[in-house]
């Protein structure tokens, strides 16, 4: 099948599935009866534009870069681990503890992560504070910020 159908067809399985791998896109892509190389699948990814950004689950996917999801770099995921201190959740509210002066950036960072139902996000010079709608979904951030710790 011609390129561009098979470029199509990517962007969809992407926009609709949370595909980590090129081999969980080739198994896809396979599916939609489409014959696939991993080198193929490779070239795809450079011209489409596609980068690995973290998804609503907590594992990485494929995204189109320039789409409402905002790209999420290793060296952000390293400057969090290496600036938070603590992650606790009080009710509704989740606070970070960071090292002095990084709370801004760390704060920015955590919204590129879009955070299911994150209602805001504010910091002072050591502090970031987050809120949510519930005590439930402030547990779930502080979990999923926690795995990224570690």
């Amino acid at each position: 099948m011609a390129r561009s159908s098979r470029q199509s067809k990517i962007l969809e399985i992407i926009s609709v599935k949370e595909i980590e791998t090129q081999d969980e896109l080739a198994r896809e892509l396979r599916n939609a009866n489409f014959d696939i190389t991993q080198a193929t699948i490779s070239r795809d990814i450079k011209e489409l534009g596609l980068t690995k950004i973290l998804g609503s689950s907590g594992r990485y996917k494929y995204a189109v870069v320039g789409s409402y999801e905002q790209v999420v770099s290793n060296k952000y995921i390293s400057i969090f681990r290496e600036s938070v201190i603590s992650v606790k959740s009080a009710l509704n509210l989740v606070v970070i503890k960071t090292l002095k002066g990084m709370s801004g950036s760390i704060c920015s960072f955590i919204d590129k992560l879009n955070l299911i139902e994150l209602m805001g996000a504010t910091h002072g010079d050591d502090t970031v504070m987050l809120i949510f709608p519930s005590t439930s979904l402030a547990i779930e951030a502080v979990d999923t910020l926690n795995d990224m710790l570690s």
